[in-house]
């Protein structure tokens, strides 16, 4: 008796748990490389940012909720990470 062929594929939350694992990578790369400068921390928190958008999106399940409430963690996001740049800023300064 054949047993019916299942089509490969991979889901969205291993994708995404994929993504967030290369990304991590580089992130740690970047660490252990010894890199340093405006660019690069712009890179990492960008990296930071992307990180936290997949995760508050496919595994806390804001992707299926209204607007607003991605809205708000959205803009908590953007309001830690300007702050974060502020401050890398003014110690540069």
């Amino acid at each position: 008796m054949d047993t019916p062929h299942k089509p490969h594929f991979i889901r969205p939350c291993t994708r995404v748990w994929l993504a967030l694992m290369i990304l991590t990578c580089l992130t740690y790369a970047i660490g252990e490389a010894g890199m340093g400068g405006t660019a690069v921390m712009l890179t990492v928190l960008g990296t930071a940012v992307v990180k936290v958008e997949l995760v508050a999106g496919y595994f806390m399940g804001l992707r299926r909720t209204r607007w607003l409430w991605r809205g708000i963690v959205l803009g908590w996001l953007l309001l830690v990470a300007g702050l974060i740049t502020v401050a890398y800023f003014k110690a540069l300064g």
